[in-house]
């Protein structure tokens, strides 16, 4: 493709692990940027700004944004303030397409958003999907809009669903690295610290996403979303353990044969991918050596020993804000985690506690309902932390 052939986009979380990445990918193929958002890096979002020569950039935080209207004073970029402003740039943008890579539950607003705006979107930010998944999609078909994933997992499951028909399909298979704690029992658990589940195995990422990859929460919330992306019902949804990280998910038809996606474990792919789909275009990635792996092995998850992974199905299968309810409590348990206020396990008691407690989140069904059951459920994990 030609610099004139990408679309012009958007990048939302442009300061995060993904949205450095997608900026990245931008740079080597010629993309225009038009605008970018982040939370509260401004010094970060004012670099970014000038190298791509944006039109538009946000920022969460208010006091953020203050600093750089004046950092970029020098300049014609328009500077957006708050949660509502991000909003605002994505409607007031001409972009084509945005790539929301956005950090949590606040990511789901500016999703809605561009696809209001109509525009097509790469999807980092998977809380979209895991908080309203029924009512994104069904977004989606009512403004004609793509959404690709840009989750290694479903951006993979993406490229394989081109080897045959939705009636063709038998199961999807979600690979995960199993993190940190791979093999480990409950007691060995106890006293590991914030410093041992950020050391990721293979992949390079924020640290929420990487406390929930040790807790195999990131896999259960994967399940969610494809069950939402790809119209499959979590019995049709499985979960194996790849330490090497090669193949990156499966999709298994009912002539038993198995198309895999396999890749270094970079990110930058599933960028480019989402931006150029169906096509492909020349490689941002270094390529894969076979030889060099050797091996590849899978396990079946521990669901014993993490829980978490199996509470999502749960979730998934009540309905309604249930998934809402996990991703909020999670949210504020792996955040108590990060400033050590409390333990590793910790985490499981809180998440499956609330969990416990608001059997009604299957109940609330539309964006207001399941924004209230979002903060009751965070309410009620703040009390236990």
């Amino acid at each position: 493709m030609t610099k004139s052939e990408f679309p012009t986009i958007l990048v939302l979380g442009s300061t995060g692990s993904v949205g450095e990445q997608a900026l990245d990918v931008a740079a080597q193929c010629g993309i225009t940027v038009l605008g970018i958002s982040a939370n509260r890096n401004w010094r970060r979002v004012a670099e970014q700004a000038r190298q791509f020569g944006v039109k538009a950039a946000a920022m969460s935080d208010e006091g953020a944004a203050r600093e750089l209207r004046a950092a970029l004073a020098d300049t014609d970029i328009r500077v957006f303030g708050g949660s509502e402003g991000i909003l605002e740039m994505i409607r007031e943008s001409r972009a084509a397409f945005a790539v929301n890579s956005i950090l949590g539950e606040a990511g789901l607003l500016p999703t809605l958003a561009v696809l209001d705006a109509g525009m097509d979107m790469a999807l980092a930010n998977k809380e979209s999907l895991v908080v309203a998944g029924e009512i994104v999609m069904r977004k989606a078909r009512e403004k004609q809009r793509r959404i690709t994933p840009v989750d290694s997992e479903h951006c993979a499951i993406y490229q394989c669903l081109r080897s045959g028909e939705p009636k063709e399909i038998k199961k999807l298979i979600l690979t995960a690295s199993g993190g940190p704690f791979f093999g480990k029992t409950t007691n060995e658990l106890q006293g590991l610290t914030v410093d041992d589940a950020l050391a990721h195995p293979t992949w390079s990422m924020g640290a929420k996403i990487t406390v929930d990859s040790a807790t195999l929460m990131n896999k259960g919330f994967e399940v969610i979303e494809a069950a939402h992306l790809f119209g499959v019902g979590a019995d049709r949804i499985d979960v194996v353990v790849h330490r090497e990280s090669i193949i990156h998910s499966m999709v298994e038809y009912i002539d038993n044969s198995i198309i895999a996606q396999m890749s270094v474990p970079d990110m930058r792919l599933c960028v480019q991918y989402a931006l150029t789909a169906p096509r492909r275009t020349p490689a941002v990635i270094p390529p894969l050596d076979l030889v060099s792996i050797g091996k590849l092995s899978f396990f079946p998850p521990d669901e014993e020993t993490f829980p978490l992974l199996a509470a999502a199905r749960r979730a998934l299968a009540a309905g309604g804000a249930a998934p809402a309810a996990l991703n909020a409590v999670n949210e504020i348990a792996v955040g108590a985690f990060l400033e050590r206020r409390i333990s590793l396990l910790r985490i499981f008691e809180i998440v499956l506690g609330v969990m416990e407690d608001m059997p009604h989140a299957q109940n609330a069904h539309t964006l207001s309902e399941i924004l209230d059951i979002d903060r009751e459920a965070r309410e009620k994990a703040l009390t236990r932390i």
